[in-house]
């Protein structure tokens, strides 16, 4: 999986934990294991609806990542709008993983087998 995506969705998934540890202490998220990972490719590669919402986050985050670059924080804004109904289409596995990579270090053999298995999703997109 790309790494600007994972690290572009923990930020995301992040500011929801954020005002959820606000409210009642820190979240308690779980660290993935290959197991997880492996689940969250099934269940959305096997569901067309999921993966084209997949696909669909991937291309509006690079989206909103070229916004950002280019100082235009409205349309980054007005994108980041569109984020969270692709990811409840992905059902809460996919979010409680990406939450969970946090705890990861994503550069260690851990977090680069997970990624590895994560990057099945990549597969049936075409960018």
């Amino acid at each position: 999986m790309k790494l600007k995506l994972i690290a572009a969705i923990s930020a995301l998934a992040a500011i929801p934990a954020l005002a959820l540890a606000q409210q009642s202490g820190p979240p308690k998220i779980p660290k993935p294991t290959k197991a997880d990972a492996q689940n969250v490719v099934q269940i959305v590669t096997s569901d067309k609806v999921k993966t084209q919402a997949y696909c669909d986050l991937a291309k509006l985050l690079d989206q909103i990542q070229v916004a950002k670059e280019k100082n235009d924080s409205n349309t980054a804004q007005a994108l980041r709008k569109q984020v969270d109904p692709l990811i409840d289409k992905l059902g809460p596995e996919y979010p409680k993983m990406i939450a969970g990579l946090d705890q990861v270090g994503l550069t260690s053999s851990e977090g680069k087998e997970l990624l590895s298995i994560l990057s099945e999703l990549d597969k049936p997109c075409t960018n």
